[in-house]
């Protein structure tokens, strides 16, 4: 049984997370609890490449904020 995300063909939207995850979800579904999207909308090769080119750090932000604090003491 293939998924709606093995699709080529179906549209998505990119989506980030409170702490900076970067995602693809079907366009018109409901999103999940805690993503919203960025208005990049697209084939699904053309989400990725969106990701790819602003998701430069993978860290968490909580993780960041954590490891800069430590940094300044």
């Amino acid at each position: 049984m293939t998924s709606i995300f093995d699709s080529d063909e179906h549209h998505f939207d990119v989506v980030v997370n409170q702490e900076g995850q970067y995602s693809i979800w079907p366009e018109g579904l409901d999103l999940p609890a805690g993503w919203t999207t960025v208005g990049v909308r697209g084939l699904k090769t053309e989400c990725i490449k969106h990701i790819e080119s602003v998701w430069t750090d993978m860290r968490p932000r909580s993780l960041v904020a954590q490891m800069e604090a430590q940094d300044a003491r």
